[in-house]
């Protein structure tokens, strides 16, 4: 009897560990792939404007969702001060210009991380002028006591895309001394030569991109008075944007600090001699005014051509207009999808306005010449219609996040949100590892009860 318990005994130990060795087999031979948890990943983008300077940070998980890279804007910071180009003659304090917006970025990037996270200088129009005044030096010293690693470049396309085709939005940007535009033509037959071929997360996309330098707000107010006091020879000019009753007092001189409008003429060499504009609250005036300063003749009646010789397909899509798009509109209450009828009216309105009547916020007087000139840009250079009017939205945050060039600027430079799938290495699937696991617990714990139940027989 005792004989036959003992073998009973041994029997089921030995099948119990038998069963324990192959489970654990098992569990180390059925392996498959598994994902490891994303990081955080971080990088920085000065907007190096001609009139001021912006910092964004960024932040992504290094996986991606639905084959699309997720970023968000973690800040958004502006510097105080002129753009970066007015430091020229003291390029170190440009750098400690920086410095308090670089500060309230590491304070959001964790410490750890911070000697990883790269920071770009986007500098845009105002540094290209200078370039053309001037020889600029790299000592700005932003960064001699910042972890972050610093990198320069400049910037030539602004592009807003998405994976789908069908979902990609063009792109309208106007600044201080330059204005761009971007979209995706639909045109089989395209002159290479002013497109960009991207490849984004596997998709490839044909985009046309032109940026116009002096066709900046800033720059084009500078050539617009210019216009004016060349026609007249004197000292008190007529000007039809401005509103009656302002005055605006202009040395001639400053016409010979922008490459815009340094050109020599004979009403702008008597030295130093001042100019006073006087507002005239003129909107038709303003309107052919503006115009003048567009070459249109050359491109004759092709479609492909929006002023100056400059080529470009027909625009096609839907359009952010970003930037001084946005602000100039925002200010007439024209940000809300309203009709190019109503927008024309809107500005017709806004011009005939005297000084008194609309008073006295520094912008003020330029609302009418900007808007006019946003209506001629759009319209006569672009080649907007009322019917495509419709298809540009003004606006400047998508969700929490500014519209603009420097998210793209970043992720073109480093390719840091990869295009692949995302990271993964063989490993246990976690649920059929609990369960071999528990089952060889309980297998040795049977095990373990036999061999008691043995001895104590």
């Amino acid at each position: 009897m005792f004989a036959h318990k003992k073998h009973f005994t041994n029997a089921i130990v030995g099948a119990l560990v038998a069963l324990s060795i192959i489970a654990l087999v098992l569990s180390l031979v059925d392996i498959e792939d598994v994902t490891l948890p994303p990081t955080v990943k971080y990088g920085m983008v000065f907007d190096a404007g001609s009139s001021h300077t912006s910092l964004f940070v960024y932040e992504w998980d290094s996986d991606k969702e639905n084959d699309t890279g997720v970023v968000s804007q973690t800040l958004s910071c502006e510097v105080q001060g002129q753009g970066i180009s007015s430091y020229a003659n003291d390029p170190p304090k440009a750098g400690d210009s920086l410095r308090e917006c670089l500060d309230k970025a590491l304070k959001v990037v964790p410490a750890a991380k911070q000697r990883h996270v790269p920071a770009y200088l986007g500098a845009t129009a105002g540094m290209r002028l200078l370039r053309y005044r001037k020889a600029v030096g790299p000592d700005m010293n932003y960064s001699s006591s910042s972890p972050v690693s610093p990198w320069q470049y400049s910037p030539k396309a602004h592009t807003w895309v998405r994976p789908e085709a069908a979902n990609i939005l063009g792109a309208l940007d106007l600044g201080g001394a330059s204005t761009q535009i971007s979209f995706m033509p639909r045109s089989s037959v395209i002159n290479w030569n002013d497109t960009s071929r991207l490849t984004l997360y596997g998709y490839n996309y044909n985009i046309y991109t032109h940026s116009y330098l002096c066709y900046g707000q800033n720059e084009m107010l500078k050539r617009l008075a210019k216009e004016l006091i060349e026609s007249f020879s004197s000292t008190r000019i007529d000007h039809p944007c401005y509103p009656k009753d302002y005055n605006e007092t202009i040395s001639l001189s400053s016409f010979h600090t922008s490459p815009c409008t340094n050109q020599s003429d004979p009403h702008l060499t008597h030295g130093d001699r001042n100019v006073t504009l006087e507002g005239r609250s003129n909107a038709s005036g303003c309107l052919a005014a503006i115009k003048k300063l567009f070459n249109f003749s050359v491109c004759g009646q092709s479609q492909d051509c929006t002023f100056d010789g400059v080529y470009q397909p027909p625009v096609s899509g839907q359009f952010i207009a970003f930037s001084a798009f946005y602000y100039n509109f925002k200010f007439l209450n024209l940000t809300e999808g309203q009709s190019l009828a109503t927008v024309r009216e809107t500005i017709k309105h806004f011009c005939t306005r005297s000084w008194e009547d609309v008073q006295n916020p520094e912008r003020l007087p330029k609302y009418c010449a900007n808007a006019n000139y946003i209506l001629t840009l759009l319209l006569d250079a672009y080649k907007f219609n009322e019917t495509s009017w419709n298809t540009i939205f003004f606006q400047m945050k998508a969700g929490r996040a500014d519209i603009g060039w420097t998210l793209g600027y970043m992720l073109n430079l480093t390719n840091m949100i990869p295009a692949e799938a995302p990271v993964r290495m063989k490993g246990h699937v976690p649920s059929l590892w609990a369960v071999a696991v528990t089952f060889i617990v309980l297998t040795l714990a049977l095990g373990l009860a036999a061999l008691l139940l043995l001895l104590w027989v």
